[in-house]
């Protein structure tokens, strides 16, 4: 049976005509009109990432998001790449901790062709055991080049540690162990796991017509059967850990301090959002102010929320100087107490506010953000969100609300820490992480 619905705005400054349909396979199609473009961004999503992995096959599902564009049962990597330049458009793909994006952007006469590239891509790679092994290279080539990025390098090593023993900590782009052992029979056994109709959303924005958007998925994607499979995750559990990583090729000191954090689903994000932002989300942030501007003990300081299906952690980035280090820390560690302790002002809590409205706005500009913004609310949410709503409920987030996320994160040991540099003396207690 099909399911459809449409959702609209009331506000005429950001009106959104979004439609959806759960195909007879359980696929669900949304589209998100925008007549007044000639251009149609289209997204085929894999409502899994890297958290489905077992340590076994760490990083297989950024390895097969590279193997698609190595060649498909009906065309060839150069044959992929050409019609690609042909169309003048754009052709991209990305794995995250919860899902895989394979997507493009092209005028909407093309939206046939490029929805039939995508499916292509998507449902007949050639996993040729050559290719797999030629890929290897690359990718490895690409875990240097992150590794040698110390910012890329602190954030992993946290992660690993606050999640530790689960999928989360792990690297999306695996380990040189992990992707040595690939094999087509792995990628393949992985692939037809998680390839399944039930754990893929395909969404369009632009000058598209919803009726026409199924009729294309229905031929292209109507031949792929359920499978049988189990979909079941284990629940993270967040670590406090405090971790001394020495690197004495690097001149600055990196910090990462973080705590637990809601679930992405959690109604009390909007407070967790605003309660990041007044922390670290801005050039007006306190982080920013007062470590950056009124020291001068930093270049780069900011906080940033990785939040999840069922779990999620709020994070403090700095770069700093093995001197001023401590001072960095205290510093952080101050502001996480003020705000469990204090009311924020209103002024304070008002440009927070403005600050979110004004991202959310100006993230939906373009015809992929917003292909991409559909897609994450039926991956997550199942249903969508007006941007009136999101807006309604920034505004009612109060000073009480943020405080009381503030004294859930910031409260006992659960600050973690991860110090990355030359650390000739350097010293770090767990005492000093206590809120």
């Amino acid at each position: 049976m099909v399911n459809s619905c449409l959702a609209m705005s009331s506000s005429a400054a950001m009106i959104r005509e979004v439609e959806s349909t759960t195909m007879p396979n359980g696929i669900r199609v949304a589209t998100e009109a925008m007549p007044h473009v000639r251009s149609v961004s289209v997204g085929v999503w894999i409502g899994s990432g890297a958290r489905r992995e077992t340590a076994s096959e760490n990083g297989i599902s950024h390895f097969i998001e590279h193997m698609v564009f190595k060649g498909t049962a009906h065309r060839s990597a150069e044959e992929i790449a050409r019609i690609v330049d042909s169309w003048g458009g754009h052709l991209d793909a990305y794995t995250a901790k919860e899902l895989v994006s394979f997507n493009a952007k092209v005028l909407d006469e093309q939206l046939s062709d490029a929805l039939e590239l995508l499916a292509d891509l998507v449902l007949h790679p050639r996993f040729d055991p050559e290719d797999i092994e030629k890929e290897k290279g690359v990718i490895l080539e690409e875990l240097k080049m992150d590794v040698d990025n110390p910012e890329y390098l602190v954030h992993e090593t946290f992660s690993r540690h606050f999640w530790k023993n689960h999928p989360l900590g792990r690297s999306i782009i695996g380990t040189k162990s992990t992707i040595r052992s690939f094999t087509r029979p792995m990628v393949e056994a992985y692939y037809q796991r998680v390839y399944e109709p039930r754990n893929i959303v395909i969404t369009a924005a632009g000058r598209v017509e919803h009726a026409r958007m199924v009729e294309l998925v229905e031929k292209h994607f109507g031949g792929l059967r359920k499978r049988d499979v189990s979909d079941q995750e284990p629940t993270p559990r967040a670590h406090a850990p405090l971790i001394l990583k020495n690197k004495r090729s690097l001149e600055q000191v990196h910090l990462c301090m973080g705590v637990p954090a809601y679930p992405l689903t959690d109604p009390r994000r909007y407070a967790c959002y605003i309660l990041s932002t007044t922390l670290g989300g801005g050039m007006s942030s306190r982080l920013f102010q007062n470590i950056r501007e009124k020291h001068g003990l930093a270049y780069s300081v900011f906080s940033e929320l990785q939040l999840y299906r069922d779990t999620g952690c709020l994070a403090v980035y700095a770069g700093t100087s093995l001197e001023t280090a401590p001072q960095v820390i205290q510093m952080t560690m101050d502001e996480f107490r003020r705000l469990a302790g204090e009311l924020i002002p209103d002024d304070e809590l008002r440009r927070a506010k403005d600050h979110l409205k004004g991202s959310l706005a100006l993230s939906l500009e373009s015809t992929s953000s917003r292909m991409s913004n559909i897609a994450r609310q039926e991956l997550f949410f199942r249903r969508f969100f007006t941007f009136d709503e999101m807006v309604a409920s920034i505004n009612a987030v109060t000073p009480e609300q943020v405080r009381e996320v503030a004294q859930d994160f910031f409260s006992g040991r659960q600050v973690g820490a991860t110090v990355l540099g030359r650390l000739d003396g350097f010293n770090l207690s767990q005492q000093q992480l206590v809120c």
